[in-house]
């Protein structure tokens, strides 16, 4: 497992060996033993898996609140996505940031978003699939998420992405009071 530092402390790009053959590939996209050897000591409770039909498709940017906030490892199973993760934790040197990476089938990365961060993406191909690791269970009370537009993010995208309502309806970063301390 390859791990990098992103220009956001505590978001890393994790980046498993493949092994292939004519019939296609293995990868151990989570091993818990390995990750504490590299100081990331998680404990994951559920994975979602999502598709997108359409290019374009924007989904995010999401959060969950204390005392149900997530830590998320994301990939993407099928297609092309562009994975980002903007720092919300009041006081950080980096609150507002943002740190984006193409995640793909072919390339098998995977983003490590950890608490205190928004999360969304964008597919870049049609029929995309997300799958992601959470640290915590979905909250529907702690659900929360900020404009996709309000935090400078450059999606490549010169279209009108596809929202569901509630992220056209969420507010924007300046407007939004971040549960989250650094």
């Amino acid at each position: 497992m390859k791990i990098e530092d992103t220009t956001l402390p505590g978001v890393k790009i994790l980046t498993p060996a493949r092994f292939g053959d004519a019939r296609g590939f293995f990868s151990e996209s989570w091993n818990r033993k390995r990750m504490e050897e590299h100081g990331i000591d998680l404990d994951f409770v559920q994975d979602n898996h999502s598709m997108s039909a359409e290019v374009g498709t924007i989904r995010g940017l999401h959060f969950q609140a204390p005392p149900a906030a997530q830590d998320k490892l994301v990939r993407c199973g099928q297609g092309a996505l562009f994975d980002v993760a903007v720092d919300i934790r009041k006081g950080s040197p980096t609150y507002g940031a943002w740190f984006g990476i193409e995640l793909t089938a072919e390339n098998g990365r995977q983003l490590l978003v950890p608490k205190g961060f928004l999360h969304g993406f964008i597919t870049r191909a049609p029929m995309t699939e997300i799958i992601y690791k959470c640290t915590d269970y979905y909250a529907p009370d702690c659900d929360g998420a900020v404009r996709w537009d309000s935090c400078g993010i450059d999606w490549g995208f010169d279209g009108q992405p596809l929202l569901s309502q509630k992220d056209a309806a969420a507010p924007a970063l300046a407007e939004f009071d971040s549960p989250f301390t650094f």
